[in-house]
């Protein structure tokens, strides 16, 4: 045990030192599968994400000036640069206490036209509006004169430590987080939507994983992106093992909340994103979309009626499947050869949860209220614990 947690500290040093936050697997977390070269979403070549993350001031809430603890994340399935580039996607709601736009047409039309933006609850307006006006000052649509649209954007309800009825989400922090998206490797934790998050009892917020898959003589890639704000402490499950009932006195969050308050634990929501490059169609998309909830089951997630758990898939593949009056070819999967991607939808999820809540830190906001990270040491100890490390 001392090996391990001599180890486990070593590991944090270096990490901090060369400023990465560790990850689950960094501290020996166990998870099925091969990811890819950076167990992001960004491995699922041409998808980009990007950032603004908005923190300012301490103390008392005063509407309008904050504390401030919110932000914006975007995600671009082909990457900014390709502008419209429709790709097929579906959407599923495990529990619909929540909102993410533009899902009636996607359903319709079986196509995302659109980045996935994702920020808090009270901020989904100004959020797809600016949006839409970005569009108009970069000709997104290449010149096309009548064209409309529905961006997508999601939420999730960051109002216990931000200033949420502040509006301090501006069209600033929106093209902030459009002009920040890139490939690679991406931030977790405390950013983007996911700032102000709170996740199973602790400290949430955004993050990432993939899986690598072999289907026959191809190989495919899932990538998963996830907004976690949702879940009992009591619940908190990861490797197998009930970190949460183990943890029940360790770390609370505090919140000091008005007296009446119809707020109950577990509420809160989690949105998610599915990206793959294997050739799916919109039906098939919705096969994987509805896996995402066993991924979240895995680490104690439920649903619960005050939560907003809303998830969207989408394929890279047939770059040129939308189109305005030809025929398209189009290459599909088969069916029967879809199980891998499922499989890899489900652990992908599980790792991206407890990603966003290794790499969030404890955060203050408003009024005092705080919500502590998950303690790294304390995790690696009840993992060992129940036999789920390695000496």
């Amino acid at each position: 045990m001392k090996r391990i947690i001599f180890l486990l500290i070593f590991i944090l040093c270096i990490s901090s030192a060369f400023a990465q936050k560790p990850r689950a697997r960094d501290l020996g977390v166990p998870f099925n599968g091969s990811t890819g070269e950076f167990n992001a979403i960004t491995d699922v070549k041409g998808v980009e994400v990007g950032y603004s993350t908005i923190i300012s001031g301490s103390g008392q809430n005063k509407v309008g000036k904050g504390p401030v603890r919110t932000g914006v994340t975007a995600i671009f399935p082909r990457g900014r640069a390709q502008k419209f580039s429709p790709v097929f996607a579906n959407w599923y709601s495990l529990n619909g206490n929540g909102e993410m736009t533009g899902t009636t047409w996607l359903t319709e039309s079986g196509f995302l036209e659109t980045p996935i933006m994702i920020t808090n609850t009270n901020s989904v307006g100004v959020v797809r509006d600016a949006v839409l006006k970005w569009y108009v000052d970069t000709d997104w649509y290449k010149g096309e004169e009548w064209w409309y649209t529905y961006p997508v954007v999601a939420e999730t309800y960051d109002g216990f430590l931000n200033d949420i009825y502040g509006f301090h989400v501006k069209e600033e922090h929106v093209i902030e987080a459009i002009e920040n998206a890139s490939t690679g490797k991406i931030e977790e934790g405390n950013v983007g939507g996911g700032t102000g998050m709170m996740c199973l009892g602790f400290k949430g917020g955004t993050g990432t994983s993939s899986r690598i898959v072999a289907i026959k003589d191809s190989t495919y890639t899932v990538g998963v992106l996830v907004q976690a704000n949702f879940g009992r402490k009591l619940s908190l499950t990861i490797a197998g093992v009930p970190v949460g009932k183990e943890l029940m006195d360790t770390l609370n969050n505090e919140l000091k909340l008005p007296p009446q308050s119809y707020r109950q634990e577990g509420d809160g929501s989690i949105i998610v994103v599915v990206a793959t490059d294997a050739p799916l169609l919109p039906h098939q998309l919705k096969r994987i979309v509805n896996r995402v909830p066993l991924g979240i089951g895995l680490t104690g997630g439920i649903g619960t009626n005050g939560s907003g758990d809303i998830f969207i898939a989408f394929s890279t593949a047939n770059p040129d499947a939308f189109q305005r009056s030809d025929f398209a070819q189009l290459v599909m999967l088969a069916n029967d050869e879809i199980d891998p991607l499922l499989q890899a939808t489900v652990q992908s999820v599980e790792e991206a949860i407890i990603n966003a809540m290794i790499a969030a830190e404890t955060m203050e906001g408003i009024n005092g209220n705080k919500s502590y990270a998950l303690p790294h040491v304390l995790l690696v100890e009840v993992l060992k614990k129940y036999n789920r490390l390695k000496e």
